[in-house]
């Protein structure tokens, strides 16, 4: 019993280290986002403070607290949380929910980009002008950007090896972070206890309609940024569990809320002293006592490249999990370590790299990469409430669930409209990168829906009707033999319906004689961690019809099933062995294989125009200039066979060709 508490706690621990970094470090910029939209701390009064901490706080609760960890956290898909776990419960409702799933996902991810540069950027602008004896080692805002560019940097080149053994250190690191939040926060609460006024929405809404306010309802938008993280908590429940989360999120929760009191109460208590100062002010600083500045620099630094760790960590799971749901073409995934939550997909990472850091270098300062965040997180929220809307349709009273859709639609609106005054200080750049994203799952997703409804009915052929073909070459020892086992990586219906171009290869375009054809269709189900196959043999001792069946986290490594399969139907006895002569491994039993693909070009005689066409046409570069089948299916190494094929898509009509004259011929 004992361990078992021992477990739960370090269990704890390490959710503190994965799950909030994004949210846990806002404390470093949302107080200054506040003040730039006051004009300065020469605008600062009293009720602005109040009213500020007052939103702050009331969105910390609704939002983070109410609908995440308890409303959202229940919607998980057996332990998976997300965007695109959540529409895995709820997709098979309607078809039109694809929408608000692609909209949430392309948001998550370009959102994201800005975390990285905003929290690390953040925390060394501590240092700016900062004397250390007689030096300054940091004078200006240029040597911070490149401090910060050579710490992301790093933070990104380490990923290739996994983050097992550093992510160990994280809770302990994320525990002295709440701690100090904690202990500085009411450190300065206790000057100005007036502050506690904050916690009556009263205050918060009074705000949002005070001349106090000039910038009115759009305060909002800095407001949002102290929930940011939310969503993020919400995808990383696969890593740490719910319970975990639940025993942690009130001491962070608690952390959070009285380090912003802190600060209210500091402005509240200097604002006499603040008159000179102007825009980009941050308290979460100026608040500390000088003996623990560097200190705070350090730990906030720390704080901040752990926000990005998880962060990065996020997409790509979030990336493999899109790919798993088919919303995202295919692409090399590596499990750096034996956890299963340890993943690094290389192509992601280096262009999270790239976009970051250019946003960095692009933005400068903390303060205008802050105007520019958390524009498209907003939209990923709104999508979110939409599924989870549906989600709880079924299992609460329909008035509960309506009520859920209409306050929360309207409160994320409230933001998103408040958000969009920050396009065009620097929020198109998240917006761009959204639709780019979105492009890309668009025609990946509609323009493989696309293809299969318009593809003409006669490329597909019934397998039953061409065993006795396949047996007939098979034992036709008159034709060469090809390959001992010839594999067809292809989908095969219930009805034994697959694509004609695979039957034709093998028996029209040359006849390729194997001992075993495998026809074999992997499966991508609902659920993370599905592992099973099922086997039709058709009737045949050599012909095989090989379902596998594997969740979306599990990788698709065909060879080493494959391998396992024929093993276990030779032990069997439903497949022959195939004993090789010539080997270097004595008494082997499995003869050779070669996998067979198919690349696909649109046809020009295809009956098809207009944006239906662009679309298939998005679709297939896509999937020709992403990761290719062999690499998909871990099949690098093996022997494999790629032949162009034509896409027809509804075929047009050909011009017939009338016979005007024919010469010199010699009939029999």
């Amino acid at each position: 019993m004992q361990g078992k508490h021992r477990g739960f706690l370090a269990s704890a621990l390490v959710a503190l280290g994965i799950v909030y970094g994004d949210i846990g470090t806002s404390p470093l910029y949302v107080m200054n986002a506040l003040i730039n939209d006051a004009g300065g701390t020469v605008h600062l009064t009293k009720e602005y403070i109040i009213g500020s901490i007052s939103l702050v706080f009331w969105t910390l609760m609704l939002m983070t607290t109410v609908k995440y960890v308890l409303i959202a956290m229940r919607a998980d898909n057996h332990g998976e949380g997300g965007i695109f776990a959540l529409y895995a419960l709820v997709r098979k409702k309607h078809s039109w929910l694809i929408v608000p799933a692609l909209i949430g996902g392309a948001a998550l991810l370009a959102d994201g980009t800005l975390t990285p540069a905003v929290t690390v950027t953040t925390a060394i602008e501590g240092l700016k002008g900062v004397k250390f004896g007689a030096d300054v080692p940091v004078s200006s805002q240029t040597e911070v950007v490149w401090i910060t560019f050579a710490i992301l940097l790093v933070l990104f080149l380490i990923q290739r090896f996994g983050t097992a053994t550093i992510g160990k250190a994280f809770g302990p690191i994320m525990l002295l972070w709440f701690l100090f939040l904690a202990v500085f926060g009411i450190a300065n609460l206790v000057h100005e206890p007036e502050i506690l006024a904050a916690l009556s929405p009263h205050y918060g809404i009074m705000l949002l309609f005070s001349p106090a306010n000039k910038v009115g309802v759009f305060i909002l938008g800095s407001v949002f940024l102290a929930t940011t993280g939310a969503e993020a908590l919400y995808s990383d429940m696969g890593h740490v569990g719910r319970r975990s989360i639940y025993v942690t999120w009130p001491i962070v929760a608690i952390s959070l809320v009285l380090n912003y009191m802190g600060q209210g109460a500091f402005l509240i208590h200097n604002l006499d002293k603040l008159g000179q100062q102007g825009s980009g002010y941050n308290p979460f600083y100026q608040m500390l006592p000088h003996s623990v500045y560097l200190f705070s620099i350090v730990l906030a630094t720390l704080a901040a490249i752990i926000a990005s760790q998880a962060l990065i960590t996020g997409s790509f799971t979030l990336v493999e999990e899109a790919i798993g749901l088919k919303l995202l073409p295919r692409l090399k995934i590596k499990h750096p370590s034996l956890s299963q939550g340890q993943i690094y997909i290389s192509p992601i990472n280096w262009l999270l790299c790239l976009i970051t850091s250019s946003i960095l270098f692009y933005f400068q300062t903390s303060a205008h990469m802050e105007a520019a965040y958390g524009l498209a997180i907003t939209a990923t929220m709104l999508m979110t409430t939409v599924l989870l809307y549906e989600y709880l349709e079924d299992r609460w009273p329909k008035v509960g669930a309506l009520a859920f859709l209409i306050i929360y639609a309207a409160i994320e609106s409230c933001f998103l409209i408040s958000s969009l005054t920050k396009f065009v200080h620097g929020g198109y750049v998240t917006v761009i990168l959204t639709l780019l994203i979105l492009l890309v799952m668009i025609g990946w997703y509609f323009g493989n829906r696309l293809r299969n409804e318009l593809n003409d009915e006669t490329k597909y052929l019934n397998l039953d009707d061409y065993l006795p073909q396949l047996q007939k070459l098979s034992a036709d020892e008159s034709i060469p033999l090809y390959i001992s086992n010839l594999v067809s990586i292809v989908r095969i219906t219930p009805e034994h319906q697959l694509k004609r171009e695979v039957l034709y290869s093998i028996l029209d375009k040359q006849p390729k004689r194997a001992r075993i054809y495998w026809f074999i269709t992997v499966n991508t189900t609902d659920e993370p961690y599905t592992s099973y196959y099922t086997v039709d043999m058709l009737g045949t001792r050599n012909i095989v019809n090989l379902q596998l069946y594997l969740g979306f986290k599990i990788d698709n490594s065909v060879n080493i099933y494959l391998r396992q399969v024929v093993g276990e139907l030779m032990k069997q006895g439903i497949i022959d062995q195939q004993p090789q002569t010539y080997t270097t491994t004595p008494g082997r039993e499995v003869g050779d294989f070669r996998f067979l693909f198919f690349k696909e070009r649109l046809s020009p005689n295809s009956e098809i125009t207009g944006w239906r066409r662009m679309l298939v046409q998005l679709r297939l570069f896509i999937q020709n200039h992403s990761l290719s089948p062999a690499q998909y299916y871990g099949l690098e190494f093996s022997n494999i066979q790629e032949e162009i094929v034509p896409l027809f898509i509804k075929n047009r009509r050909g011009i017939h060709l009338e016979q005007a004259e024919v010469k010199h011929a010699v009939k029999k």
